[in-house]
């Protein structure tokens, strides 16, 4: 574990707090889809991303779900810090992308290395920056752009998170995805397809332009 962290987090913090981590954390890998963190939950640790990709994703009144932003390697999700110290429930949904592989982190830790070692306290201020500007970028793209323009954004970050411009994913798990009908994706694909932006095949879809 300990050269996962070196290679993933070396850069960020010294070696006193890397040992720390390698001591305390708990290894977990994930396949793809699965749930890591579900809404209502109460959060006892914070993931740091050893590998692969989780989708953050909001759920509204109707059991209805947006994807909010992606984590990569090398990421914390600074939500669930923030639930970890206010002791509140989870109010995101976060499900592996690809398989994921992570350390999971005590909350007791958290609060106490903030104090201990500045590389983590700016570790944590530069993650709840990210992900402030990414929850912008997800209000403006639902706010500002019209649904062919966020369908082709959604492409691009989902092969740009999963290393793979081929995506094997269904037109239904994209509408649920950006809260849109089937039918709707279904038309807004094969415009896309006639641009030459994407390829179309039976189980999977090709971005063209990243």
């Amino acid at each position: 574990m300990n050269i996962d962290l070196q290679s993933n987090f070396g850069y960020l913090f010294e070696n006193d707090l890397i040992n720390e981590i390698s001591k305390i954390g708990v290894s977990k890998t994930f396949s793809a889809d699965t749930v890591i963190i579900q809404i209502g939950d109460y959060l006892k640790s914070m993931p740091l991303l050893l590998s692969g990709a989780i989708k953050i994703l909001r759920e509204d009144e109707n059991g209805e779900e947006l994807v909010l932003y992606y984590l990569e390697k090398g990421d914390t999700c600074a939500m669930t810090l923030s639930c970890c110290m206010g002791q509140t429930k989870s109010k995101i949904r976060a499900v592996a992308e690809t398989e994921v592989s992570l350390i999971m982190l005590p909350k007791e830790k958290m609060t106490t290395w903030l104090s201990s070692y500045k590389t983590w306290q700016s570790f944590i201020l530069q993650s709840y920056h990210n992900r402030v500007e990414e929850l912008l970028q997800a209000v403006d793209t639902i706010a500002f752009l019209k649904m062919d323009e966020r369908l082709f954004k959604y492409l691009k970050d989902k092969a740009m998170v999963n290393g793979n411009d081929e995506l094997i994913t269904t037109h239904y798990q994209i509408s649920q995805d950006l809260h849109t009908s089937r039918v709707v994706i279904s038309r807004l694909l094969k415009k896309l397809e006639n641009e030459g932006k994407i390829q179309l095949f039976r189980n999977s879809i090709k971005v063209k332009e990243l």
